[in-house]
């Protein structure tokens, strides 16, 4: 959501800001439906006043005796109650369509985002580690986990149908270990408080963060009004959804391990194999809530915190600056980390970290009391993956495979793993 005022004072760095996301101006037609929206509002007041001053006048009028004039001032009052009504009818329409037409829009990008139609336009950022070396024609994840007996597609298929998996002994073992492993991370050294959130919310919680009205088809929903998370930023995010927060308080810092659903819509064709994208999987979150000057600053932290995991696992990986073509909804800047996967013998996402500035703030009523006093601001908030664990398990399955079809467990998990250091083909 975006500052009237604002784009009424500077319609054409708003066109300019949307032109670097591929779309046409927009600044024309919102400041048409303001200005009928505030001219609408400043009649409404003139009937509420005009009503006002005629309700006070039928005493008078009564106690000097005046009978017709009373009774012309009760006629006068009644239509103008009418009319006001009627008036407020309209108001409620304006803010509706308003309201409907800024929800469609995507935040703005940063200055120092790279211009761009879709992914071939990402900048490569930095690269660390090198490329894992095989003796021999490295697998694919899905390759590896049913040869070890530990990954079934098939039963899961019986169970929900496509993009769904069941993980057996290591393999679950791992998943939880992953994940715990990340938290510890996050929790006992980069100072993000763990919490565990709802995976079901409502309405307001998914537009609050820009998942509704624009991809409600990228999401479940339930008969009786809840929509499943598609990421822990959802809840995470919205836990200060119309509070007003002390400066003092800032930086808020969360994490979360949880399922996440998404419908995967659009997806049909691609990454139909294995567990890449599926409809359920689990994910480490990472949500930041700061002041506006802090922002550009919690943004790279993040991103140190997110490649730490990777660091300790011993895993190849790339950060690419995501291109305005390929930026989420509601990212004003995002870094995309790509980590290496020797089977597909590419470079594919593990985490996105982005910051949406003021952007979910004023979707959400979320600000903050300055601590020199002044007006109320919006917070600025942030998210990450911290990471996606099913796809962390993916790397750690491909690059740590052996030819006897064995694989490696990374030393940083083996103590989340009872001491297992490899996992080999179930007998």
């Amino acid at each position: 959501m975006f500052d009237l005022k604002w784009i009424r004072k500077c319609p054409d760095e708003f066109d300019a800001g949307l032109a670097k996301r591929g779309l046409g101006p927009m600044s024309a037609k919102i400041l048409e439906v303001d200005q009928a929206r505030r001219a609408h509002i400043a009649s409404l007041q003139d009937a509420q006043s005009r009503r006002n001053d005629a309700s006070k006048q039928i005493g008078a009028a009564k106690a000097g005796g005046d009978e017709a004039g009373a009774k012309q001032l009760i006629d006068e009052v009644a239509a103008l109650k009418s009319e006001i009504q009627s008036g407020e009818e309209e108001e409620r329409r304006l803010d509706a369509q308003l309201t409907e037409i800024l929800s469609a829009i995507p935040n703005l990008p940063l200055e120092d985002v790279p211009e761009g139609k879709d992914e071939s336009d990402n900048i490569e950022y930095r690269v660390v580690g090198e490329r894992p070396q095989f003796g021999f024609a490295p697998r694919e994840h899905y390759e590896i986990g049913e040869s070890l007996g530990l990954m079934d597609f098939e039963s899961a298929a019986k169970l929900s149908g496509a993009r769904f998996v069941v993980l057996k002994g290591a393999l679950a073992r791992m998943e939880r270990a992953l994940a715990s492993f990340m938290l510890d991370l996050h929790t006992l050294e980069n100072g993000y408080r763990e919490m565990q959130p709802p995976f079901l919310v409502r309405d307001a919680a998914c537009y609050g963060t820009g998942q509704l009205p624009k991809f409600a088809e990228d999401l479940f929903h339930t008969d009786d009004g809840f929509w499943l998370i598609p990421t822990a930023e959802v809840p995470l995010t919205n836990l200060v959804r119309e509070t007003t927060l002390e400066e003092a308080e800032l930086p808020l810092r969360y994490t979360a391990y949880t399922p996440c659903f998404r419908s995967e819509a659009g997806s049909a064709g691609k990454d139909t194999r294995g567990m890449i994208r599926q409809h359920q999987f689990t994910k480490v979150e990472m949500v930041s809530i700061t002041s506006p000057e802090r922002s550009s600053e919690e943004l790279e932290r993040m991103l140190g915190c997110a490649e730490e995991v990777l660091k300790r696992l011993g895993l190849h990986y790339r950060v690419v600056i995501l291109s305005t073509g390929d930026m989420g909804f509601g990212a004003r800047k995002t870094y995309d980390i790509e980590v290496w996967l020797p089977g597909q013998d590419t470079f594919r996402e593990i985490s996105s970290c982005s910051v949406c500035g003021s952007f979910q703030a004023r979707r959400m009523q979320a600000r903050y009391r300055p601590a020199d006093g002044g007006p109320l601001r919006y917070v600025h908030t942030l998210n990450g993956s911290g990471l996606a664990v099913g796809r962390t398990m993916v790397a750690v399955l491909e690059n740590g495979q052996r030819e006897d079809g064995s694989v490696v467990v990374p030393e940083a998990l083996r103590p989340y793993m009872g001491g297992l250091e490899l996992l080999e083909p179930e007998a």
